[in-house]
């Protein structure tokens, strides 16, 4: 069956299709995206929001074959999608953020390319074949999940700048130990010499969640740090650690404030808690330090100014410390004739140099999360929570604000909750003069009394215009980007040798009870009473069985790995296990096991590229582990050969093509993830998984994505409203086939707040599906494979890895 057909000239007759074909009413029936795409070809001027342009960098890169984009083993389209070559076209793999710093201050003409000529299609061969509107719909579907309107993208605020912003540090001591502190912050992790054994190593994470937990501010409590997230790889420890903490207040020295108020840290191992209050504190002014004796894996801890009770004439805990409050001016990274800078309130005094806005609007529509710049800071002193005025004003005459935005208020009730508080100021040119930096004044204004505090804020520099370079030749392209491109410090990494051996288990279970099913569940282990089975962890991975929602171990039993019910097990340890043969397996088998679930994933082509190729920074140490040893540089061409980063898009592109010429038996993204664990690139794993694993949700979903959302994070019906607009079709309602498009902006949002905590994400988002009225997840069991992943990284890297050769 000869597939080599341009679908997107297929579809432009879709209405006639419909009158004509006897299966279109099954097919517009069954198929989430055909209606889409029809209305779309109707309407030339239709410019549909995607929910993929958050990160527009996906689509610098726009292969030249018609094989470019893939969903888990299916092949994709791009090219044939789209109306208009992208503009902002470049070398391989590039974002636009890499465009902007290559180019720096050169000014290139606009210029628009031509569109490309398409194939006409043979429209009576597929009325008339039953098999081939069937195959037409099964690679349509798969090509409109990553169409996307780049028109839009580029007015978005911020275009090209959305990437990950939760700011977080991991360091790796040994014995000796030593302290972390998270960037730009007074935040701070000592560890003592003597923490763990000589020869074994403590992996240290530290984060801040901007939003501490609402509970502790009320009139007797008031949160003055963010919620910090502490990590830690090794429990086998002899000395406990200290966190030191500058906070955002200090107690007044007047003898009732000292007597009546204090500073103190509580602690959780989860992030709602409970929290309990730690004794083990020593506090100086605005500093606190404390000691941290019960360690976890995962740790929270919040500093809290806490009264004991309120004495008039104080009407809360302000009235006993000297508060101050810090703001912060955030914008995109370069300024446009029109752009939006926003205005933030925080509860302590840490501000992060990169904030995610998720409630931007443009011409009446939501627009999706796009991470900002810090421009500018001040911190200034509040006696107590009072309403507050927010104006700003350009120094400059050829920029001005928004009327309406001019001026804006912050209430009393907002500072007290002591989360982030934010007001959004839209600038704009006058006239059409040529873009140029400028500076604004910020002014706060106590409105309860004549307190005024003002400071300055300097914007960055406009973007570089790069149309013109998309139009030169390819060969003189990249001589230009060459020449023009900065001295950038890529860093010299050494990949570690993968080693195919028997896992090293410390912890085996002993199976209580026989649990043998009639109807097989994927990822979900049989055992007979006695077996003794391996646990890899003593992590336990929340998901539903047959019925309920239970606890589970991940285990390895007869060469399989799985999920075993806590219950139904005794732990044991290495020492105590009679009989381990039955649940010995090798680290090869390991990594080909946990990555099954990529089999089955949906996944864009385009975004697995460019984050694969910006994330790994040895081409051979990929193409090695592929089975690709025998290239040499001579294999590339000159368009690959400049940077790293080309030359590993190169060796990704090169399997792609060889999986698609072999579908049958190789499937891209699974066999791109066994080489990427097999290197140790675990970091990039999480980052592919989550992104894979939100896709499929949004799209598995569809409709029930409201459901989900009251769940994860008590939508009110308004908000769902909300995420839904951009997606409105003629009627004014979102067709009921094009709901995985909302699903997945909520999604996204929504896993946007866990920074790295990817195994929270999957966990968290497993947890909402299974208490769904009918769980997805009881028939799509790919989510909990993922789960299994991520539990099982640790004791790949400890076992396939050697520690030697990591020193």
């Amino acid at each position: 069956l000869d597939l080599d057909i341009d679908w997107c000239d297929a579809f432009k007759h879709v209405h006639d299709v419909s009158k004509t074909n006897p299966f279109w009413s099954e097919l517009s029936a069954s198929n989430p995206f055909v209606h889409d795409i029809a209305a779309s070809n109707r309407n030339e001027n239709n410019r549909y929001l995607s929910v993929f342009k958050e990160k527009p960098h996906i689509f610098s890169q726009i292969s030249s074959n018609r094989d470019s984009l893939a969903s888990s083993g299916d092949e994709l389209d791009i090219d044939c999608l789209l109306k208009k070559t992208s503009a902002r076209r470049s070398g391989r793999s590039k974002s636009v953020s890499d465009f902007l710093d290559i180019v720096d201050n050169r000014r290139f003409n606009l210029r628009k390319t031509t569109p490309q000529k398409t194939i006409a299609s043979d429209m009576i061969w597929l009325q008339n074949n039953r098999e081939a509107y069937k195959m037409a719909w099964l690679t349509h579907r798969q090509l409109t999940r990553s169409c996307l309107d780049l028109e839009a993208m580029s007015h978005s605020p911020g275009w090209a700048q959305t990437q990950a912003t939760d700011i977080h540090v991991v360091c790796k001591l040994n014995h000796e130990g030593g302290s972390v502190q998270l960037p730009d912050s007074d935040i701070n992790i000592h560890v003592p010499v003597g923490h763990v054994l000589p020869g074994e190593f403590q992996e240290v994470g530290l984060k801040a969640i901007l939003n501490p937990p609402s509970s502790f501010n009320n009139e007797l409590s008031s949160t003055v740090s963010p919620l910090i997230e502490l990590t830690l790889s090794n429990l086998n420890t002899r000395e406990a650690i200290f966190l030191e903490v500058k906070v955002a207040a200090k107690v007044k020295n007047d003898p009732l404030s000292q007597v009546m108020s204090d500073i103190v840290c509580f602690y959780s191992l989860n992030k709602e808690g409970p929290f309990k209050k730690l004794e083990n504190c020593y506090t100086y002014q605005d500093t606190i330090q404390v000691k941290l004796m019960d360690l976890s894996h995962v740790m929270y801890a919040v500093v809290v100014v806490q009264a004991n009770k309120i004495q008039p004439p104080a009407t809360n805990v302000w009235d006993y410390v000297h508060r101050t409050v810090s703001v912060g001016i955030y914008g995109p990274k370069y300024i446009h004739p029109s752009f939006t800078a926003v205005f933030t309130v925080f509860g302590h005094n840490y501000i992060p140099g990169k904030l995610t806005i998720c409630d931007i609007k443009k011409g009446g529509k939501n627009m999706p999360p796009v991470v900002f710049q810090l421009w500018g800071k001040h911190t200034f002193l509040l006696e107590k929570p009072q309403d507050l005025n927010i104006s700003l004003v350009s120094c400059d005459p050829d920029f001005e604000v928004k009327v309406e935005d001019q001026s804006k208020n912050i209430k009393e009730e907002e500072l007290k909750a002591g989360e982030m508080v934010r007001q959004q100021f839209l600038f704009s040119m006058l006239g059409c003069r040529e873009m140029h930096f400028f500076v604004f004044l910020v002014q706060i204004k106590v409105l309860k009394s004549s307190q005024v505090t003002q400071f300055h804020v300097t914007t960055p520099d406009p973007a570089p215009k790069l149309s013109g370079i998309i139009n030169k030749p390819k060969r003189l392209q990249n001589r230009k980007e060459i020449k023009s491109a900065p001295l950038l410090l890529i860093p010299t990494v050494k990949y570690p040798k993968f080693q195919d051996k028997i896992l090293n288990v410390n912890t085996y279970g002993v199976a209580l009870k026989t649990v043998l099913r009639q109807n097989k569940i994927d990822y979900l282990l049989e055992y007979f009473k006695g077996d003794t089975i391996a646990l890899l962890g003593e992590d336990k991975v929340k998901a539903i069985g047959q019925t309920k929602i239970k606890e589970w171990y991940v285990g390895v039993l007869r060469k399989k790995i799985g999920l075993v019910h806590c219950k139904n097990i005794k732990v044991i340890s290495k020492e105590q296990a009679m009989d381990t043969a039955d649940s010995e397996l090798t680290t090869r088998n390991l990594v080909e096991q946990i990555a099954l679930p990529f089999k089955k994933l949906t996944y864009i082509y385009a975004v697995v590229l460019s984050t694969v190729s910006e994330s790994l920074y040895d081409w051979r140490a990929l193409a090695e582990v592929l089975g690709y040893s025998h290239m040499s540089l001579d294999d590339f061409n000159e368009a690959h050969a400049d940077k790293e980063s080309e030359r590993v898009a190169h060796v990704v592109k090169r399997m792609k093509e060889d999986c698609h010429a072999n579908k049958k038996k190789r499937l891209f993204l699974y066999e791109l993830v066994v080489a990427l664990l097999k290197i140790d690139c675990q970091g990039l794993v999480a980052r592919l998984t989550q992104d894979t694993v939100i896709l499929t949700s949004a799209v598995k979903l569809g409709k029930y994505w409201r459901e989900l959302a009251e769940k994860l994070a008590r939508l009110t019906k308004q908000q769902i409203e909300a995420y839904e607009l951009p997606h409105h079709g003629k009627n004014g309602v979102v067709a009921l086939e094009m709901m995985w498009k909302p699903a997945y902006d909520f999604l996204y949002t929504w896993g946007a707040h866990y920074g790295d905590s990817y195994r929270d994400v999957l966990q968290d988002l497993h947890s909402a599906l299974d208490k769904m009225k009918n769980p997805v997840t009881k028939h799509w069991r790919e989510l909990t494979g993922t789960l299994i992943l991520v539990n099982c990284m640790e004791v790949l890297r400890a076992s396939a890895f050697s520690k030697m050769e990591e020193e």
